[in-house]
C-alpha cells in the first residue's frame, strides 16, 4: 500500500500558484497526494481532494465544521505525513491531526509569513501568535520562509520538533527570464507604449496591506519632470475603485494602468523596466522574486520579505513604510539611468537563480521530508 501525505490549506488555488512542483515530487516518490482546502479547483498529482469549508477568520463559526470534517478525513486516511499551509489552515489541520500524531504521523507546517511580526499591529500579535506558540506543541517540523520569522520562533522558544528555514516557494527561473532591449522595444509598442516609456510594475490584491496609493502619490510627484513613467498595475480587489479615484484626483489616470487579473504575469513583467511594491505586510513575496529573476530592479516598501529579498545598492532600495517621496526619489534614479537599471536587475537575477530557483528550494524540502519518509531519499544539500 502507499504511503500518503495529506496537504492542507484555506484555499485550493493556494496548491496551484505554489505547490505543484512538490506535489509531483511526492508522485514520483510513489505516495498518494491528498489535498483538503476550501475550492473546487481541479489539481494535477492529486489521487484526493476534498473541498473544506475553511475561513481565513478564525473568528468565523462555519471553521468549526471544517474542522470536523477535516479530522474525520485524517482519521479515515491513515496519513504518514501531514503538510499544511496558511494560518487558518495550519490551525485546522494540526488540531485535527493530534490523535493521528499519536498514532503516527508527522505533521510540518509552513508559515508564509506569521501575522506577528516586528510592526504588526498589537491586535495581530494578541490574537496569532499565542495560537502559534500552542500549535507548535503539536507540530513537528515548522517551516519558515524567512529569517526573521525562524528567529522569531528560535528566540520565542516555539516547541516545534524541529525549526527549519527554506527559501520561499521557489521561482521558476525557465518560465520568468530577463528580455533583451530589441524585443522588449517591439513588444512595448505592441501594448500601445513608447520603446522609450519606462514601465513600473507591480502584481497584487487591491486591498489595504498591499497599499497601492501610495504607488499612485509617488507618481503624481513625477508627472511634470518624468513624464514617460508609466505605473502597470496587475490585479483584482476591495481597493481597486478608490486606487482608479486617486489617480484621477492627481491627475495621472492616463499614466496609470490597471490591468486587472492576469494570468500572463510571465509575458508581462519582462517588457517592464523597474518592479515596485508597496505592501506592508509579507512573509517572503513572489511578486517580487518573478520581477528579479526577470532582472527588474526594484524599489519596495521595508517589511521583513522585502528586506529578505532587495538590498540597498545590490538589486534595489528599501524605503520607509508609505513614503512616497523616497519612492519617488528612487524612480527617478532608475529612470534617467539605463546602466543602473541593468546592473541591479543583473544582480537581482544572480541572486534568484543562486538561492531561490524552484530546484533549490525543492532540495531544501526535499532535506526536510526525507527526515519523516520512512524510505531512503536523496538529499541534496543546498546553498543556505
Amino acid at each position: 500500500m502507499p504511503k500518503k501525505v495529506l496537504l492542507c490549506a484555506t484555499v485550493d488555488y493556494h496548491f496551484k500558484a505554489f505547490h505543484l512542483p512538490y506535489m509531483k515530487w511526492f508522485k514520483e516518490q510513489g505516495w498518494e497526494v491528498h489535498i483538503a482546502a476550501n475550492g473546487e479547483m481541479d489539481l494535477p498529482y492529486v489521487d484526493a481532494k476534498f473541498n473544506i469549508p475553511i475561513q481565513r477568520s478564525p473568528f468565523r463559526g462555519i471553521n468549526l465544521k471544517a474542522y470536523g470534517a477535516l479530522k474525520s478525513i485524517i482519521d479515515e486516511n491513515k496519513y504518514d505525513l501531514i503538510h499544511c499551509h496558511t494560518p487558518m489552515g495550519g490551525l485546522l489541520a494540526r488540531l485535527a491531526a493530534r490523535e493521528a500524531r499519536r498514532n503516527g504521523a508527522k505533521v510540518i507546517y509552513t508559515a508564509h509569513g506569521f501575522h506577528f511580526c516586528k510592526g504588526a499591529p498589537f491586535i495581530n500579535w494578541m490574537v496569532y501568535y499565542p495560537l502559534e506558540k500552542v500549535l507548535s506543541y503539536y507540530t513537528d517540523c515548522l517551516i519558515t520562509i524567512n529569517k526573521e520569522d525562524y528567529n522569531l520562533a528560535l528566540n520565542r522558544r516555539f516547541r516545534a520538533g524541529r525549526i527549519e528555514h527554506v527559501h520561499g516557494v521557489g521561482v521558476d527561473t525557465e518560465k520568468y527570464l530577463p528580455m533583451n532591449e530589441i524585443h522588449k522595444y517591439e513588444l512595448k509598442k505592441t501594448m500601445g507604449y513608447e520603446p522609450e516609456d519606462i514601465l513600473l510594475f507591480y502584481a497584487a490584491e487591491f486591498n489595504r496591506n498591499k497599499n497601492q496609493q501610495m504607488l499612485v502619490h509617488a507618481l503624481a510627484l513625477l508627472k511634470d519632470e518624468e513624464p514617460n513613467v508609466k505605473l502597470l498595475l496587475a490585479g483584482e480587489g476591495p481597493l481597486k475603485e478608490q486606487c482608479l479615484d486617486l489617480a484621477r484626483e492627481l491627475g495621472v489616470s492616463n499614466r496609470v494602468d490597471f490591468l486587472g487579473y492576469r494570468n500572463d504575469i510571465d509575458r508581462l513583467m519582462p517588457i517592464c523596466d523597474v518592479a515596485v511594491a508597496s505592501s506592508l505586510r509579507e512573509g517572503l513575496p513572489v511578486n517580487i522574486m518573478e520581477a528579479m529573476a526577470c532582472a527588474l530592479p526594484i524599489i519596495a516598501s521595508s517589511n521583513r520579505g522585502h528586506r529578505e529579498l532587495v538590498h540597498d545598492d545590490c538589486n534595489g532600495w528599501i524605503i520607509e513604510p508609505n513614503d512616497y517621496k523616497a519612492m519617488a526619489v528612487r524612480i527617478k534614479q532608475l529612470a534617467q539611468n539605463k546602466d543602473l537599471r541593468s546592473k541591479l536587475g543583473e544582480l537581482g537575477r544572480e541572486m534568484i537563480e543562486r538561492k531561490y530557483a524552484i530546484q533549490t528550494v525543492l532540495n531544501e524540502k526535499r532535506n526536510i521530508y526525507s527526515l519523516y519518509m520512512d524510505e531512503k531519499v536523496d538529499v541534496v544539500w543546498a546553498i543556505q
